[in-house]
């Protein structure tokens, strides 16, 4: 079970800690996605929040059941959505900064500290913050993120494969599996494809 230790020693002194993860650089298509979230000051997981991991971890069905506990318990969240034109346009690390950054300034008020997954992070707002590696296996706040980030891009993705269903975007969500390949190789790239992800298998340079 994921502890709010990362956050009790920032709580001693702070109030508004913020967990950030993002969910979607990979893919071939689609938006990158993150969720900031800030749990009330010495929140104390229980109940299903025993469950909570990184989010690639999980079932499909325990992040659909987690998402809308998180939701209920934090004392804000937000997301922060960065489509693929703009990913293609700035590339895609810019992207997620970009996300992150967007999901933070949606937040009802300004965190005082985030904790950010990964090794990297440029913040806009003057914050101060501490990167993890692998922090959603490690920090509770950020996993807690990770799973609304995720939960909310394959959402996005799953309403994009009504509007595109030659590729299967409810079963792969974008991400370049064989089956995404070979869609495209037959139908060519659509309009939320990724045109500056290039493909070796398609002769792409």
């Amino acid at each position: 079970m994921l502890s709010t230790d990362f956050e009790y020693p920032l709580w001693e002194s702070l109030s508004q800690v913020c967990g950030i993860d993002e969910a979607g650089r990979g893919p071939l298509a689609g938006p990158v996605v993150a969720a900031a979230v800030v749990f009330p000051r010495h929140f104390r997981p229980a109940g299903i929040f025993a469950k909570l991991d990184d989010s690639k971890k999980l079932t499909a069905e325990l992040r659909d059941e987690l998402a809308p506990a998180i939701r209920e318990s934090a004392e804000s969240w937000a997301l922060g959505v960065v489509d693929a034109e703009t990913i293609d346009r700035i590339n895609i690390l810019q992207a997620t900064m970009l996300a992150m950054n967007l999901a933070v300034e949606s937040l009802g008020s300004t965190p005082e500290f985030l904790l950010v997954d990964g090794n990297r992070f440029r913040p806009v707002l003057p914050i101060p913050y501490q990167t993890i590696v692998k922090g959603d296996s490690k920090v509770f706040s950020i996993a807690a993120a990770s799973v609304l980030a995720k939960t909310h891009r394959d959402e996005l993705m799953t309403a994009s494969a009504a509007e595109y269903p030659e590729y299967g975007f409810e079963v792969h969500f974008g991400y370049p599996t064989a089956r995404h390949v070979e869609a495209i190789a037959r139908h060519g790239r659509c309009a939320i494809h990724r045109q500056s992800f290039k493909l070796r298998k398609l002769g792409e340079k």
